[in-house]
């Protein structure tokens, strides 16, 4: 009877589903129209955004040969047809054979990039500091890192990871991971949004990264112990106040350093929400001081083992200064007080928690029997899964990054999240991009910096700090290495490179955009001239259903993906 029905409908009818056609059979003979897609507004489609800030990588180091993988060790990765390859080696070959890093300045480590693998995961720590970095650039020829900001791996690491003998000279900067080892991330990329063009706020290691993150800003530091304690870690800015440009503690922190912190002035944009009273947290791994490790280790010397570095070593689980809310007194939880009982994680608690928490309190209040996600979240890993070389690596950063991404896809908010995989610094890693449009003529500062005008792109004020009087500082020069980006969200295009120019503070505006309609946090914050994200979204719905709803699990041991396509 079907076949004769089939056979006896017009032309037009041909095209019904069930006759190997592609509309939709309703009543016979008649057709309804496909459903289309309709714009829904940023703040009506994201109610979650999850903000997952890893340690030390830049875009090359992990990205540089997307979406070709070697595929002779480690997760087997195959890209999808299509894949648009970003602004890398691939697109760019000579890179790998004839790099600027050739040059005869590097002496004996003079090197092209080339291939860690898997079992290589484990490193030594690059030079990161702010001067170093500025002369890698070498006025934008991007030509001395290996003599400037390399360090090799020890004999008995090279010795035990098999690495190559690049590895064992300074050219070690110039290593990169492929697919095979970064696979979870690599993973991510093709399923949803990844940004090229994207780049740290200024030169410099953690603290600086921090900080832009939690205000676009690094200017406004004031201090109690003497300058001399601090004096490596900031610089006057010339107008009377003083810019982080290194690692110091936030001062009042129980686990800081006693002799060696500063606090920020200004506002940063936790302000901004807990004003508002949107829920918000920064959730660090290790800073709920009554927890006891299965080693026994407690309070501020709670310490975990990486598993992928050979030989376990030990390291803290929370770091003082990667914590960047706890620079200011407003948003500071300096003893670490746990969250007030009956108050739900996120929302105000100035008595308890003030929005500084513990992962594991994100992953408590997710998998309640009742789950709760506040509005913003910041996750950082204990110290052994954050990535930082050195310590971590980038196998234990994919387990933090896997589960926490997978809990997040299995819980009632998923359908309405954004998570963005950012860094806070390059490490030093060798990138070939820069983009300099923030002078600064400090004796920290490199040719390159002196020779790029303050605010020569935009209104002297954007550059300002909180205590300059609209004017511009020193030591903000930038924008500083090209930094990995992600977004992971059903609302994230999907296998797409996008190439707006953005910077840590992009992340902070995508917030006030989404949650406090624009407003911008003022006083010389990057959030205002920071490239937005919005590109690598697409805000529509077909029948109430986001463009890319699948949930895609991932092995957080081999990166792997699980279920989803």
């Amino acid at each position: 009877m079907f076949r004769k029905y089939c056979a006896a409908t017009s032309l037009a009818a041909l095209v019904l589903t069930g006759c190997g056609g592609t509309g939709v059979l309703s009543t016979p003979g008649t057709v309804t129209t496909p459903a289309t897609a309709v714009a829904v507004a940023p703040s009506t489609a994201i109610k979650h955004v999850v903000v997952i800030y890893g340690e030390n990588i830049s875009f090359d180091h992990y990205f540089g040969t997307y979406p070709n993988a070697a595929n002779t060790g480690g997760t087997t990765f195959t890209a999808a047809a299509g894949t648009t390859t970003p602004n890398n080696y691939i697109s760019n070959p000579g890179l790998l054979t004839a790099n600027p890093n050739l040059a005869s300045s590097n002496g004996n480590s003079a090197s092209n990039p080339f291939r860690l693998t898997p079992q290589q995961a484990a490193t030594a720590d690059q030079d990161h500091n702010y001067n170093p970095e500025q002369v890698a650039f070498d006025n934008g020829k991007m030509d001395m890192f290996p003599l400037s900001v390399g360090t090799a791996d020890t004999a008995a690491l090279a010795t035990q990871t098999g690495s190559s003998s690049n590895a064992s000279t300074t050219a070690l900067t110039m290593g990169y991971y492929d697919g095979n080892t970064v696979s979870a991330l690599w993973n991510y990329a093709q399923h949803y949004a990844m940004n090229d063009h994207s780049f740290g706020g200024t030169f410099g290691p953690s603290t600086p990264g921090a900080l832009e993150l939690a205000a676009g800003q690094t200017n406004g530091v004031t201090y109690t112990v003497p300058y001399a304690n601090i004096a490596s870690g900031v610089i006057p800015d010339g107008q009377g106040s003083y810019t982080d440009i290194n690692d110091e503690d936030p001062a009042g922190d129980v686990c800081s350093s006693a002799t060696a912190n500063f606090s920020m002035t200004g506002k940063n944009v936790g302000d901004l929400m807990t004003a508002a009273g949107v829920t918000w947290g920064f959730f660090e791994g290790g800073f709920n001081l009554s927890t006891t490790n299965a080693n026994g280790t407690t309070n501020c010397a709670r310490t975990t083992a990486a598993v992928n570095i050979p030989g376990n070593p030990l390291k803290a689980d929370y770091i003082p200064h990667h914590q960047p809310f706890q620079y200011w007194p407003s948003t500071a939880n300096p003893l670490h007080n746990r969250p007030t009982a009956g108050v739900v994680v996120g929302a105000n608690d100035a008595t308890g928690a003030n929005h500084e928490y513990d992962t594991a309190d994100f992953n408590a209040a997710l998998t309640a029997s009742t789950p709760t996600m506040a509005s913003v979240s910041f996750l950082k890993a204990p110290g052994y899964q954050d990535a930082h070389a050195g310590y971590s690596d980038p196998l234990d950063e994919q387990t933090f990054i896997v589960n926490e991404i997978n809990l997040i896809q299995n819980s009632p908010f998923w359908q309405n999240t954004a998570i963005i995989i950012a860094y806070d610094d390059s490490d030093g890693w060798y990138d070939h991009l820069t983009d300099i449009v923030n002078g600064s003529t400090s004796s920290s500062d490199a040719a390159i910096c002196n020779s790029t005008v303050a605010g020569s792109t935009a209104p002297a004020a954007t550059f300002a700090g909180p205590n300059s009087n609209g004017n511009p500082v020193l030591g903000r020069c930038g924008k500083g290495p090209r930094l990995p980006l992600l977004v992971i969200s059903p609302y994230a295009k999907k296998n797409y490179v996008d190439t707006t120019l953005t910077e840590q503070a992009s992340i902070t505006r995508f917030i006030e955009d989404i949650f406090l309609s624009s407003q911008r946090i003022g006083t010389g914050s990057f959030d205002s001239s920071a490239g937005s994200l919005m590109n690598m979204f697409n805000f529509t719905q077909t029948n109430g259903v986001a463009p890319n709803p699948n949930v895609v699990l991932l092995n957080p041991t081999t990166g792997a993906v699980t279920t989803g396509n």
